[in-house]
């Protein structure tokens, strides 16, 4: 490969990584033949500028990322998501310093593996989950595939993908063998198959029940926030004129309780807001329960409300969801775990995600962000129904929404997410969308669904990241097994063409 070449092939996998990630523009194709471009860059260049275009590369996806889902460019959030981004040049060191170590086939896994390794790492220690990190997300389409996520979670559709990177550059190094191609060709092979007759065989059947998600109508909240508009800060907020601000939120309570009573009389047994969908100021809280109980009563509906309460200490501010049965308990309060960050003015609650048995089977709760943490959603494997009241924006809510299937998939419940501001969306345990509505494009959002209620789960919920921890152990053992072979040459260009 001389220099031309290579530096348009580092060119043309950065273009393709602009919407190969899951994002508003994504191509799930794209996802699977960027990598072979970047690698094979990588593998043919000298180690600085193998190394600094990756760099580059993950970098300039990352920031067209946060530019498409409409977040904040210039910010902490920038930061954050750079450092992120960094960390993708780690599986590309070790293809450079143990791949070329080791023979046939075994040589293709070092790439997955390092893969696999960075995504679980940044899952579970950085403070945004695997909401940038996971190429699984891009499939969520594929649901033959997608399947796949209920034995490895997320972990097992990266893997492929990042695999049939490294096996296609090494047939486009070496030239074509069977030796090479069969380990993969087989796994992908049983993959799909399993998928597949997953799907068909294995699909809910039985007990449903209808699921209702209701959004404040859209010329409300506009009033509403323009009626607060003079307090930008939750202390703000907290110190204003009680009775400026219960007139401010009252329109848009009354018109998710208005929207919930209609849909519970329509037949909804269970009703879902979004969440931050009610507001209350601390002392009105109890008032606003009251309501809701009352519609939940008069209806024989559960009520999940999501809701924004105003407090007078430090940071002024509560995010939580409160679970009203048809008797006018309060079944649970729960608070968001995993504000977002940078964004989310408010203290994190415990992390313990609620469950309550009902006719309709037992039911489980997180808000929004929160499903972005596979541990946290595997909390409540033995569900039958989690709901998830969440608040997107324009740029973001559809994706938001996707990413939310393959918890789905992952645990083997079916997935209520009411978002606000974005797209609600309800998937079975296999990842089908059952039904889903636009807060754009309607005046007051509203969805209805049968949801399975028979839950089964998953192996992945039973044993959690084992396979991410094996792809660990598996990435040491190479590893180790490389460094005894003794130093060979770092993936060196072919012969008569140099490196840059």
């Amino acid at each position: 490969m001389n220099h031309v070449t290579r530096w348009a092939a580092l060119a043309a996998g950065t273009a393709l990584s602009l919407v190969a990630a899951h994002g508003r523009w994504e191509v799930a194709g794209a996802a699977w033949i960027h990598l072979i471009l970047l690698l094979r860059f990588s593998r043919t260049s000298r180690t600085l500028p193998a190394l600094g275009g990756i760099a580059l590369a993950t970098v300039v996806s990352t920031t067209f990322w946060l530019y498409e889902s409409g977040l904040p460019v210039f910010s902490p959030v920038l930061a954050l998501s750079l450092f992120m981004a960094l960390t993708g040049v780690v599986p590309y060191v070790l293809d450079r310093l143990v791949a070329a170590r080791l023979p046939g086939a075994w040589a293709t896994l070092v790439f997955p593996l390092g893969v696999v390794g960075v995504e679980y790492a940044l899952a579970n220690v950085s403070p945004v989950g695997n909401i940038l990190s996971s190429l699984a997300a891009t499939q969520h389409d594929n649901l033959p595939l997608l399947q796949l996520v209920s034995v490895t979670g997320g972990y097992g559709v990266s893997f492929l993908i990042a695999w049939f990177a490294a096996v296609c550059n090494h047939l486009w190094q070496d030239g074509f063998t069977w030796r090479r191609v069969a380990p993969f060709a087989t796994v992908l092979t049983l993959v799909l198959v399993g998928g597949s007759m997953r799907l068909a065989l294995a699909a809910p059947s039985g007990e449903t029940v209808r699921v209702a998600g209701v959004s404040p109508a859209r010329s409300v909240l506009e009033a509403s926030n323009k009626a607060l508009n003079g307090f930008p800060s939750p202390e703000q907020l907290a110190g204003a004129d009680p009775d400026t601000v219960r007139r401010a939120f009252a329109p848009v309570n009354d018109s998710l309780l208005t929207a919930t009573e209609r849909e519970a009389r329509a037949g909804a047994r269970i009703v879902v807001w979004p969440e931050a969908g009610g507001a209350a100021r601390e002392a009105d809280k109890q008032r606003l329960i009251d309501a809701i109980a009352a519609v939940a009563v008069r209806t024989g509906s559960y009520v999940d409300a999501g809701l924004i309460v105003i407090t007078g200490a430090p940071p002024y501010m509560r995010n939580e969801t409160v679970l009203v049965d048809p008797n006018g308990r309060a079944r649970w309060t729960y608070e968001k775990a995993r504000p977002v960050p940078g964004m989310d003015p408010f203290a994190p609650g415990d992390g313990r995600v609620p469950t309550a048995g009902t006719p309709f089977g037992r039911l489980a709760n997180v808000i929004c962000f929160d499903a972005d943490f596979p541990a946290l959603m595997r909390q409540a494997a033995d569900v039958d129904l989690m709901l998830v009241p969440s608040n997107d924006w324009y740029g973001f809510g559809a994706t938001h929404t996707e990413k939310a299937a393959v918890r789905a998939v992952e645990n083997g419940y079916s997935l209520i997410r009411q978002a606000s501001n974005g797209l609600a969306a309800v998937f079975d345990p296999q990842g089908r969308t059952l039904t889903s509505a636009d807060y754009f494009t309607t005046r007051q959002q509203t969805m209805t669904a049968y949801v399975p209620v028979a839950s089964d789960p998953t192996i992945y919920a039973r044993i959690g990241d084992v396979f991410a921890w094996l792809c660990l152990a598996a990435s040491a053992a190479l590893g180790a097994v490389a460094m005894r072979t003794g130093r060979l040459p770092v993936t060196p260009p072919p012969a008569g063409q140099g490196g840059s």
